[in-house]
């Protein structure tokens, strides 16, 4: 089993001079390269107050330059608030910088404020998204492509870049809620399950990912990714002690946010009870907790798991100091999974 380095929105803003986070983030990337991680993943939203974040395309043209083994991933791109064209060829030339490293990572977003700075209606995302990604990949593999769809229009277009995988790069497609699981088999992608949903849960997501496959006329693809929130310490109390306050700040926001879109269950789930959603979704404790709560996930049939180790309030030692452990201590098992 493979296991990806997870980047998102935990840093509070003004909690660190921005340029310091940007070093501190450099410093990550080559910890969690040194230590075996097989994925680096970089999260993408705008407008993400209380947070600052950096942009996914520059942040990883730049780490292409030093991955070692490691691939380079959106995780996730938020696809409905962009232009497909602009996506296809970012693409193309990101894949061609890093040598063919690159995976895309797609999903829909949750949050309003995103939709109305980039003229769109959350009532969109999917059918944009859907359009996007059909045009996106004609782009790639057409000589001209002429298209005339709900929201994007294209004639007689010849693609200034194609990438370097053949046909395209690994495309992972995000999805929390039934319907956005039940999208992904239609789409015949890649499913990528988000970080909020119950072990339950999920078993009952693939198994309905799976008849929309066969519904749709899919072959079930070799990859399948999970992300997790992830703390590990020499036993499950003192993870839990050097992890709830983080935990806490970073489920707050999204009760802030209020996760729109998302279907009511999951929503009371991830807005609700943080120790409940601790017990029954975070992968928590000592190196051995962690390494047997992984390989459940395995034998649902995912290929790789992505892990947030990095939460709001840590300070870049705590974080340095957690890749090691987990490079140390877990990495080696669940490779072998």
């Amino acid at each position: 089993m493979e296991v990806g380095y997870q980047v998102g929105q935990v840093v509070d803003r003004g909690s660190v001079d921005l340029q310091q986070q940007w070093q501190d983030h450099l410093e990550q990337f080559l910890a969690a390269r040194d230590v075996g991680f097989d994925t680096y993943c970089w999260a993408h939203h705008y407008l993400i107050d209380p947070f600052q974040h950096f942009q996914p395309f520059p942040v990883l043209a730049r780490l292409a330059a030093e991955p070692g083994d490691m691939k380079l991933a959106t995780s996730v791109l938020l696809l409905p608030l962009l232009n497909p064209v602009d996506v296809a060829e970012q693409v193309a030339t990101l894949d061609h910088i890093c040598q063919g490293r690159f995976i895309l990572g797609l999903g829909l977003g949750y949050r309003p404020e995103e939709c109305e700075a980039f003229g769109t209606e959350m009532s969109q995302r999917a059918a944009r998204s859907s359009e996007a990604l059909e045009l996106m990949v004609r782009l790639w593999t057409e000589e001209e492509v002429t298209h005339h769809g709900r929201y994007f229009h294209v004639t007689g277009a010849r693609p200034t870049a194609r990438p370097y995988q053949k046909p395209h790069p690994k495309i992972w497609l995000a999805g929390m809620s039934d319907p956005a699981v039940r999208r992904v088999g239609r789409e015949g992608c890649i499913l990528f399950i988000g970080p909020a949903q119950p072990y339950d849960t999920i078993r009952r997501q693939i198994e309905s990912y799976h008849e929309e496959l066969d519904r749709h006329g899919h072959s079930v693809p070799e990859d399948m990714i999970i992300l997790r929130e992830f703390f590990c310490a020499g036993s499950r109390e003192e993870a839990l002690d050097k992890a709830r306050t983080g935990f806490q700040r970073k489920y707050e926001v999204y009760g802030e946010h209020g996760l729109q879109g998302s279907d009511a269950e999951l929503t009371s789930k991830v807005t609700g009870d943080l120790d409940a959603l601790i017990e029954s979704t975070f992968i928590i404790g000592s190196p051995h907790d962690c390494i047997e709560q992984l390989a459940r996930y395995r034998e649902l049939g995912f290929t790789q798991v992505c892990l947030r180790l990095f939460y709001p309030g840590m300070s870049e030692r705590e974080v340095l100091d957690h890749i090691e452990l987990v490079g140390k201590e877990v990495l080696p098992e669940v490779h072998r999974l």
